[in-house]
């Protein structure tokens, strides 16, 4: 396992970061078993930093990493959680609460499913337009005295936001898309994480699965994603087949050279693979062994130029709940 530092002074993390979303919720069903022996594979080949969401599953994935950490794994274990997403009882969406009150609850909640006494990254799952970013952050650092998180992220937040958290209190990570197929970040965002020592955690570096062949199932979310409908789904799919035509000549798979392409943007990138099983989770960690030259990065973006990628990565309504896609001041 390769490692990189969260952040010039922070602790070493594991180079790739387990996205343990899918095991819960999303993406259709999940085998509990075998969700729980990837966890633990992960762990056994050097992965560190496990990622959760207290709304996955309304709090089925943070219990299932509960069962999969016993045994003094958890000690082996970055814990990253999202925390802020409001869900009623059909699952559905209903908004964002990050008051102080809110934070402090929804962390001790958290901390009873895990089964441990501290969260090592604590982060919004989106801005809540109701509440000041520094009353949020100010929460969160006040969680940080006591003792119960270690450090404060932030997702999908974009520059001015993140200004103004970091103003509060220091930010190790920012959690956004960011892909081959996903590109918003490096204008505007990126630049602002490496002035002021902020890593980037990216997920969806598989573009939710379209780099890597995955077609969508029964209760699968992506099944609905503008990217997989229609001529969208078409022209997408023709930009996977020119990757999987360059990773072919040198002999990777399209998942490992997507991987790839997001480890090799810097040294303050951790991204998360969002295997499922222990076989996809081994694949992915073959991305680890490639060194990629400035070659074989043009030549993966020639095949999945920026401009031609069809649709956009979340539907209307939660593409307007980002404030990593509005407009800089």
């Amino acid at each position: 396992m390769d490692y990189r530092n969260l952040g010039p002074n922070g602790p070493r993390i594991s180079a790739l970061g387990l996205g343990c979303m899918g095991m819960s919720d999303f993406y259709g069903p999940a085998d509990e078993a075998t969700s729980i022996a990837t966890i633990r594979a992960a762990q056994e080949a050097g992965i560190t930093w496990l990622d959760t969401g207290d709304f996955y599953g309304m709090g089925h994935n943070e219990m299932l990493l509960r069962e999969a950490l016993k045994g003094g794994r958890r000690d082996r274990a970055f814990l990253a959680v999202k925390f802020g997403a409001q869900r009623d009882p059909t699952g559905a969406f209903i908004g964002f609460d990050t008051r102080p009150a809110a934070v402090k609850t929804a962390l001790a909640y958290t901390l009873k499913r895990l089964g441990t006494d501290h969260i090592d990254l604590y982060q919004p799952a989106r801005l809540d337009p109701a509440v000041p970013i520094e009353e949020t952050v100010g929460a969160i650092a006040e969680l940080v005295a006591a003792g119960y998180v270690r450090h404060i992220g932030l997702s999908e937040m974009g520059p001015a936001t993140i200004r103004r958290a970091h103003a509060t209190h220091p930010i190790a990570a920012l959690q956004i898309e960011y892909s081959l197929m996903s590109r918003g970040p490096e204008a505007e965002i990126m630049p602002v994480l490496a002035e002021l020592g902020i890593a980037l955690n990216p997920y969806g570096v598989l573009a939710r699965g379209l780099l890597g062949g995955t077609t969508p199932g029964r209760g699968d979310f992506r099944a609905h994603s503008p990217r997989f409908q229609g001529a969208n789904y078409v022209r997408n799919q023709a930009l996977a087949a020119a990757l999987a035509g360059v990773a072919e000549e040198r002999g990777a798979t399209p998942a490992q050279l997507a991987i790839a392409w997001v480890l090799a943007q810097g040294p303050h990138i951790i991204p998360l693979v969002g295997a499922r099983t222990p076989t996809r989770l081994a694949e992915s960690l073959g991305a680890l062994a490639l060194r990629l030259t400035p070659e074989d990065l043009a030549a993966l973006e020639a095949a999945v130029p920026a401009e031609a990628v069809a649709g956009t990565r979340y539907a209307a309504e939660h593409m307007a709940m980002l404030d990593s896609e509005r407009p800089a001041a």
